[in-house]
């Protein structure tokens, strides 16, 4: 992991380092796939109308453009320009427009899981990268998505997070609905600006954030106070409902929300104690959110950020008078990946699929080396045939170096031995019926 990259932000992994990546793209798929989501997968780019209408991410945008145009001028991608192209920076607006583009071939709710890349153009640091791997689950309804889906969706993504090889992690989690009318009954009509102040508490702190409403939005030092006081209250249970109304603001938006909250947090603490908390300084910064937020952080490592987020969009996708609301989450793999390598809470038992390296006899016996290879490879053994007829010593220490436990010979007489070259043990086989054992079949992923 302490290698120094020749372009900083784009991640690439080692042979074993991408083994496992893989464990934890797998287990996630097949969590996902057993809880009924079908896979998709949207294009890398939108236009720069589409990927800006919601939320003020224009900084973080990479634009996508031919070095030159047609009549060979320099052409470059501009955010002024609808029609320009830009590379998705996440995947949730992409589905939207995947949606609206396909809803006359879809059955709703429809339940899409998406693993791909996105690109943000921030500045590289531990747990940010410009280009990463993103893990999406979402439902969506054509008219009318039940309430129940929010709840549904906490309990696939703590289940999906138990599965993998990290610390206890804490899925935090708040109500927009609850929030703006809170805002709005202490008087604060820029309900959209006091919450994308409010998304910056971790980062600057209360005072700033005090500040922030009072300079900008106008508030108070009483309803700074207030919302604050909002943003403090923290529940592994529904207690959060009790301090809520102790704090004396009455609205039917901050009740609906209240409702809503009380419901993904009885049923998600029965499903993962411990994991769940009702976290009210959950804002999330998009602007498309509009009830249910989440958020998820690992138990000791707060400092490398969310995880894994998300929420419920009511109208970023819509055709004429069809709305498709939805709700959904998104896994930071990258973010996840790069600090399970570094604090090495799990690592691949062995750098390559290889279990068998053929050795050669000499260069005439390529063929038959070849032959047993494919017998191996016909049960399911990965095998590789040695390049050239070095010394079996020098073969065998290839294999060593390469992480292959097992080395194949065939003598003169047309005998097989298999080694173990961890345990030097060496015995007959026949490359018909022999098989390693089930643990050396495969890479194993080992959990710290």
């Amino acid at each position: 992991m302490a290698r120094n990259a020749s372009l900083s932000g784009f991640p690439e992994w080692l042979p074993e380092e991408r083994l496992v990546e893989a464990h934890v793209l797998d287990t996630l798929r097949r969590t996902f796939e057993l809880h009924g989501f079908s896979s998709i997968e949207t294009r890398a780019v939108e236009t720069v109308g589409h990927l800006l209408r919601k939320g003020e991410i224009d900084k973080e945008v990479y634009g996508l453009s031919r070095l030159q145009d047609d009549d060979g001028n320099s052409a470059v991608a501009s955010k002024d320009d609808p029609n320009a192209l830009a590379l998705h920076f996440d995947l949730t607006v992409p589905f939207a427009r995947y949606v609206v583009e396909n809803a006359g071939y879809l059955s709703f709710p429809f339940r899409r899981y998406q693993i791909q890349k996105v690109w943000r153009g921030e500045r590289p640091q531990e747990g940010r990268a410009r280009e990463f791997t993103q893990a999406d689950i979402d439902v969506v309804a054509d008219g009318v998505l039940p309430f129940r889906y929010d709840v549904e969706l906490a309990l696939v993504i703590a289940e999906a997070l138990s599965a993998l090889p990290i610390p206890a992690f804490k899925l935090r989690i708040n109500n927009r609905k609850l929030a703006e009318g809170f805002y709005r009954g202490i008087g604060l009509t820029d309900t959209a600006g006091v919450l994308r102040s409010i998304d910056k508490l971790e980062k600057i702190g209360a005072e700033r954030v005090a500040e922030l409403l009072k300079t900008e939005l106008g508030a108070t030092q009483e309803q700074a106070d207030k919302a604050l006081a909002l943003a403090s209250i923290r529940t592994e249970d529904t207690s959060f409902v009790a301090a809520v109304r102790a704090l004396g603001v009455t609205d039917e938006l901050m009740e609906e929300g209240l409702n809503e909250l009380e419901q993904v947090i009885s049923a998600a603490v029965k499903s993962a104690p411990g994991s769940v908390v009702a976290d009210l300084s959950i804002a999330r910064g998009l602007d498309y959110y509009t009830g249910t937020v989440y958020e998820t952080v690992l138990v000791g490592h707060e400092q490398l950020g969310s995880i894994c987020s998300g929420g419920r969009y009511d109208a970023l996708a819509s055709k004429g008078n069809r709305k498709f609301p939805g709700v959904g989450l998104s896994i930071g793999v990258t973010r996840l990946v790069a600090r399970i390598l570094s604090q090495e809470f799990a690592k691949a038992s062995r750098s390559v699929p290889t279990a068998v390296l053929v050795t050669l006899l000499d260069e005439d016996s390529w063929g038959d080396a070849q032959d047993v290879a494919t017998a191996l490879r016909a049960r399911g053994i990965s095998t590789e045939v040695a390049a050239k007829a070095d010394k079996f010593g020098k073969q065998i220490k290839y294999a060593d170096k390469r992480g292959i436990p097992y080395v194949w010979f065939t003598d003169e007489s047309g005998t097989h031995q298999v080694k173990d070259i961890r345990s030097g043990e060496q015995v007959e086989a026949d490359p018909a019926t022999w098989m390693p054992p089930a643990v050396d079949l495969t890479p194993q992923i080992i959990v710290a």
